[in-house]
């Protein structure tokens, strides 16, 4: 029969069966002790009393319902008891259930911000409902400042905004966009942007960045039009003299004579640019081991000094100032870098210039240093100087017979010794000029007698560097 009803029914059904039974069995025993009209009073205070009961009962549940965090959930008996009881095991696997689903939030917002890439949570409306740190990096933005807040009200790129109105999932969009707005000079980055649709209208905007990516591919163009530009000029030459000689010039002795001269020139410059270049191949090989000996520093500097000064052929006073000290390393190598340095110096110093070399190992760490009063640098030239054919004046440096690539040796040799390489350089009146310092690791500093075991020291100690 009680299959019929529904729940609530069924509950209300129970509770006014329960009252009656009490007040049926109450007011029966009263009556039967005393009188009838006795009875029917205690059955009608009983039926107050419970409904009274249920009363108190349903005002302590509101109560609950308004706050549950603050209150604890109310006990009962009868019916009370059943429901509360029904009521509290729905709430303690509902908790459980949170618990559970706390965890693997927390868990996913620990992958989510552990990814290398920004990724920020958007609703239909592009609100930020979440991000991880790399895209607050990204995009300058803060999950605590701005959630909630409107995507495009943040970040106003017309090219961005026209990409999220399109949705156009899957596709990728190359922006650059300039961070540190507030500093005076800002930094330009480079995003990969991809936008994810999932969940319930729901889109995840992936970002990454590709900044070093970008930067190595324009090095790589710049190195491949450098060096195509750097033969085509040598073989330009030696084609154009080419076809003189076939085209009669060869009976003509001063032509002839003019024109190997040229051609020689020109091949020489072809030969030391591809020299320069498998240099830097070589030496950017990790294949190709370190393999040191102890080197006379002053000896080997003094036999470069010699060099520049033929180079040089009296143009320069150049001043030597050296200490005694060996130096482990690769004799080759050592010799290249520092050779590039005082080359350098000669040719770009004017004529009547002085140029200073200086080998220290007493101020701790073991240097070389060149020093020249020549017209000095550019401040905005000295970070790129190092990299591949990078050029303060084009024109001066063909004319001196550079290739371009000397200083980007001398940072790999250093490199390899777990060196680095420092430039000064001033175009004041009063003080200027240029200086070039090789900085070697301490470890490297040695003696003449330095044993392999030594040696196998001081190459471990530059490989951790």
């Amino acid at each position: 029969m009680l299959m019929a009803f529904s729940a609530v029914q069924k509950t209300t059904l129970i509770a006014l069966v329960r009252v009656a039974l009490i007040v049926a069995v109450l007011g029966g025993i009263v009556g039967l002790v005393f009188d009838t009209a006795t009875g029917l009073v205690v059955a009608l205070i009983t039926v107050f009393i419970c409904f009274a009961y249920y009363a108190w009962k349903l005002a302590q549940l509101s109560d609950w319902l308004e706050d549950p965090k603050a209150a604890t959930l109310p006990d009962g008996l009868g019916v009370w008891g059943d429901t509360l009881g029904n009521l509290y095991r729905l709430i303690r696997t509902e908790r459980n259930a949170q618990q559970v689903l706390a965890v693997s939030l927390g868990r996913f917002q620990e992958a989510a911000s552990a990814l290398p890439d920004g990724a920020v949570m958007l609703d239909n409306q592009y609100n930020i409902v979440w991000c991880n740190p790399n895209a607050e990096a990204h995009w300058s933005i803060s999950l605590d400042r701005d959630r909630m807040q409107t995507i495009t009200y943040l970040i106003r790129y017309p090219e961005f905004i026209e990409y999220l109105n399109a949705r156009k999932f899957g596709e990728p969009l190359t922006l650059k966009i300039s961070q540190s707005k507030a500093s005076p000079s800002p930094t330009e980055i480079t995003l990969s942007v991809q936008l994810v649709s999932f969940g319930d209208e729901q889109m995840l905007l992936l970002s990454r960045d590709i900044s070093e990516r970008e930067q190595l591919e324009t090095m790589r163009r710049d190195f491949v039009a450098n060096v195509s530009h750097e033969l085509r000029t040598p073989l330009t030459v030696l084609l154009g003299f080419l076809e003189t000689l076939m085209n009669g010039g060869s009976d003509n002795h001063v032509i002839v004579e003019k024109s190997l001269a040229h051609m020689s020139t020109q091949t020489v410059r072809m030969e030391r640019l591809v020299n320069d270049l498998l240099t830097l191949s070589r030496l950017e090989d990790n294949r190709n081991r370190l393999a040191t000996a102890p080197i006379n520093m002053p000896e080997l500097i003094a036999s470069i000094a010699l060099d520049a000064q033929h180079l040089s052929n009296g143009a320069h006073a150049i001043v030597q100032e050296l200490d005694d000290g060996w130096l482990a390393g690769n004799r080759d190598e050592v010799s290249s870098a520092l050779s590039n340095l005082v080359t350098n110096a000669v040719r770009y110093t004017p004529k009547g210039g002085r140029i200073h070399i200086r080998w220290s190992t007493k101020s701790g760490a073991p240097f070389f240093a060149v020093q020249d009063n020549g017209e000095g640098i550019p401040a905005e030239h000295l970070p790129r100087l190092t990299e591949r054919f990078y050029r303060v004046d084009r024109g001066r440096s063909r004319v001196a017979g550079g290739t371009g690539l000397g200083l980007a040796i001398v940072k790999h040799v250093l490199l390899r010794h777990g060196g680095h390489i420092g430039i000064a350089s001033s175009q004041d009146i009063a003080h200027h000029g240029s200086t070039f310092t090789a900085t070697f690791p301490t470890e490297r500093a040695c003696a003449p007698q330095l044993t392999s075991q030594a040696l196998a020291s001081a190459s471990a100690a530059t490989s951790a560097i």
